[in-house]
């Protein structure tokens, strides 16, 4: 099951340090833009992922075109497509061996939660983390 549970959100955002944002725009008016910005500044290392602006650099990150791409360990793929491209980007999170998904408001996608969970992956879908963060209180990373 997918977490609802405020103390189990926090402690989940508590743990995590590295986040890949899967659909991250480079414009300002689109929430994925913020929504990274708001990341950053509460201490979280975001990696943008969007095929379509690979290679550019978003808020001083690389952008990759896939989660395939990244070097690096990822705690959490913060998911910013449709509920049916969500699967992907779920599977895709689950190769690169993310610890968590997270599908912003607005996405669900209970067959790919279903398949994270089964490989271990903690889930959270129709939320954001950029309003979970100051509504549970949890406190900028050190």
């Amino acid at each position: 099951m997918p977490l609802t549970n405020d103390a189990d959100i926090k402690a989940l955002l508590e743990q995590t340090r590295t986040i890949a944002l899967v659909g991250a725009s480079d414009r300002p008016d689109r929430p994925s833009y913020r929504v990274m910005a708001t990341l950053q500044a509460h201490g979280y290392r975001v990696i943008p992922v969007n095929p379509q602006i690979t290679g550019e650099h978003l808020h001083g990150e690389f952008v990759f075109r896939d989660l395939a791409q990244l070097g690096d360990p990822i705690d959490m793929v913060d998911i910013f497509r449709n509920s049916a491209a969500a699967g992907e980007a779920v599977d895709q999170a689950i190769a690169a061996g993310a610890k968590s998904v997270w599908m912003q408001l607005g996405v669900t996608n209970d067959e790919a939660a279903a398949r994270a969970e089964a490989a271990g992956l903690k889930v959270v879908m129709d939320r954001c983390p950029a309003i979970e963060l100051p509504r549970l209180g949890v406190p900028p990373l050190a």
